[in-house]
């Protein structure tokens, strides 16, 4: 039998497991800080905990669950890391460099059934969902690494937009932002995190009632009906309409700015009609809203699609900026190390089914 990842316990749950089994609850907090603080890889590093509970932790948990497959290192300092989980099942995860700090973007899923038609990631189907202890040693795999080279250096932003629909696996997020929150721990702050969903209208409704401060961002790719179905397959069941009462059900519960990413599809998403579309769409939420504009990253299997013009995606910023919509082209990054999400991890399974 697989054991759990420690990682997948938030401090309260932690604190609750140990009592249960006969320890005092300040070993809590000592367990926590080897794992969060001083980053051990192996329960007998824990040198100021007796040995039964040792033992304990060893019988019932592990620390790594996951090893390095692959590594690329970009020209711009973007990293993508291509990890194997115990199952031999394949994750993506990523490191980006910013002006404001170090960024990860995790992996939720192994695989996606959301099945939008421009994306890497949907390339091969949900296999499973991951626990809250692969999500979060996704940011320890990443930071051991960082404090490997001894400079100090600290993930301090995390954004939920690698493989998977986030909303899918709820539960396993939620406790995965409590863990990375928790400020005696790795202390990353709610408003540092950003997760992404492709439109999961009930769980936005959901997300919304828990009161985090966690940032949030919707896929939303086209600003109708027709044309978002014709791309993103789950707009048929949580067409706009619904999508936007949930919305704006956030936005009133939360007060929150929340972001619209919109990746450009060259005929396809990005004409200034679409523009004007969109602006009319966000209208009534504009003050609370940023549009985060994406030039689409091509891959082999949607050979159908291209990257808009330079000129394309100028006219349709400055066509959202006239009608007061907030919106900006995002940076690209490690467009030499397969770019596109989810990309890296089809390579290599494509390569594991020729050997």
């Amino acid at each position: 039998m697989m054991k759990n990842s420690i990682y997948s316990l938030t401090f309260p749950q932690l604190t609750e497991w140990l009592i249960e089994h006969g320890e005092k609850k300040f070993r809590a907090q000592q367990v926590w800080d080897w794992l969060y603080k001083k980053r051990v890889d192996h329960f007998d590093e824990m040198t100021n905990i007796n040995k039964n509970c040792i033992q304990l932790l060893k019988d019932n948990f592990v620390i790594q669950s996951m090893d390095t497959e692959l590594k690329q290192e970009s020209t711009d300092g973007t990293i993508k890391f291509l990890f194997t989980l115990k199952d031999g099942n394949l994750i993506e995860t990523v490191l980006m460099r910013h002006h404001y700090g170090l960024s990860v973007c995790v992996t939720t899923q192994v695989g996606c059934n959301i099945g939008c038609t421009f994306c890497a990631s949907g390339i091969l189907a949900k296999n499973r969902d991951l626990s809250a202890g692969e999500i979060v040693e996704q940011i320890m795999k990443v930071q051991k690494s960082l404090d490997v080279k001894g400079e100090g250096d600290r993930v301090s932003h995390i954004v939920v937009m690698g493989i998977g629909e986030p909303f899918d696996n709820f539960e396993n997020l939620i406790n995965f932002l409590y863990v990375v929150n928790d400020q005696n721990g790795l202390s990353i702050g709610a408003r540092h995190i950003t997760v992404s969903t492709s439109g999961l209208a009930h769980k936005i409704y959901e997300y919304a009632d828990l009161g985090i401060q966690v940032n949030l961002a919707i896929s939303l790719h086209a600003p109708n009906d027709e044309l978002r179905t014709s791309i993103m397959k789950i707009n048929r069941a949580f067409p706009i309409a619904k999508l936007m009462d949930a919305i704006d059900y956030y936005l009133e519960k939360t007060n929150r700015r929340i972001t619209f990413e919109y990746i450009l599809l060259k005929g396809i998403n990005d004409k200034e009609e679409h523009a004007l579309e969109l602006a009319q769409l966000l209208r009534n939420k504009r003050h609370l809203s940023y549009v985060n504009l994406i030039p689409y990253n091509p891959v082999s299997e949607h050979i159908q699609y291209e990257r808009s013009t330079s000129d394309a995606i100028g006219v349709f910023e400055e066509a959202l900026k006239s009608r007061g919509i907030n919106c900006g082209v995002r940076l690209e990054q490690g467009t030499d190390i397969d770019a596109a999400c989810g990309q890296l991890r089809s390579k290599q399974m494509k390569k594991r089914n020729i050997g």
